[in-house]
């Protein structure tokens, strides 16, 4: 089975004139209430009176989509102990600022309107921790911990209270981002822990637009036909895809000083040129790239050049013992 959003390539998978295309049908009127009160009245409470017009003005605008339902009931709902409701008020804002929705057979940029009050929403530190996803590939199932030092290492996970580790605050960000819907959690436990997350298409596709604007992060990706990849105010830099070509794109190391995370996700390690030259580099993530079988493709003896480096990750390199020089 093949899910997609573009209809060109759902005709293109049919193999035969016998393959059907199914195509999802929005939420009826009293799905998409019974969804939306579901996260915002998670105790089986009614919506009370005053809150029932605005409510299903807010629903006719997200269109029967799940997603865009999901997305503004995390807004609405009130994550505190006391439970309570958010006023009418605010309600009537977001009301205001989705504009048309997506009642008009809107597109994916208007949905994309609608995801991001969710981003503006969040507290500055988490928006920088979401924004940090776009570094990862689409589908991408991306480990709990593995993400949490990551942001450790960057700094975005500072000033917890004396008795709480700076690990135990990552895992906080964590769970608030999932609690608001923001990433879904893999392999949840008994105890409600996920060990994995990943990110709904349309909410990367809105972080990396976002991450774009703001310069967080530069996708290198191997389709693209760039001869030179040279970004001198890049901060962090995501090599994705197979780039089986280093000499057709070459990486210009001694143009970019700020580079602060480097992830390498299966592709050729050969790409970068001198490890060394990436001074103030804090993560650098090489895990899943085989370093058994392009062993000279990098020298990790450079590595101890790095002195801001807080994060090294190796799992599944092949790398059996690291140099002395480490």
């Amino acid at each position: 089975m093949t899910t997609t959003r573009i209809g060109s390539i759902s005709k293109a998978c049919c193999s035969s004139c016998d393959d059907i295309i199914y195509q999802m049908n929005p939420l009826t009127d009293d799905d998409s209430q019974r969804l939306f009160y579901k996260r915002i009245f998670p105790h089986g409470s009614n919506c009370p009176a005053e809150l029932e017009l605005v409510s299903r003005e807010i629903l006719k605008k997200c269109g029967g989509v799940p997603l865009a339902i999901i997305t503004i009931a995390s807004i609405l709902a009130r994550n505190g102990q006391d439970l309570q409701i958010e006023p009418k008020y605010h309600w009537d804002n977001i009301l205001g600022s989705i504009g048309r929705g997506l009642t008009e057979g809107g597109s994916a940029k208007d949905m994309q309107r609608i995801l991001s009050f969710s981003y503006y929403d969040l507290p500055s530190h988490l928006k920088t921790c979401l924004l940090y996803l776009s570094i990862f590939p689409e589908d991408f199932e991306i480990r709990r911990d593995r993400l949490i030092w990551m942001w450790i290492a960057e700094g975005f996970v500072q000033g917890g209270e004396q008795e709480t580790g700076l690990f135990e605050l990552g895992e906080s960000y964590f769970d608030e981002l999932a609690n608001r819907n923001l990433i879904q959690p893999v392999d949840v436990d008994a105890t409600g822990s996920a060990e994995a997350c990943c990110v709904h298409d349309m909410v990367l596709d809105l972080l990396c637009s976002l991450s774009s604007e703001q310069n967080f992060a530069t996708i290198v990706d191997g389709t693209h036909q760039s001869n030179l990849i040279s970004h001198r105010k890049s901060r962090r830099l995501s090599f994705q895809n197979s780039m089986s070509e280093p000499t057709n794109h070459r990486v210009d190391t001694t143009s970019m000083p700020q580079v602060r995370s480097i992830v390498l996700f299966r592709t050729n390690i050969d790409l970068i040129q001198t490890i060394s030259c990436f001074q103030v580099l804090r993560v650098l993530d090489l895990e899943g790239c085989d370093l058994g079988r392009n062993h000279h493709s990098i020298d990790l003896r450079h590595i101890e050049n790095l002195l801001h480096l807080r994060y090294l990750g190796l799992r599944g390199t092949s790398v059996r013992e690291l140099p002395v020089e480490i």
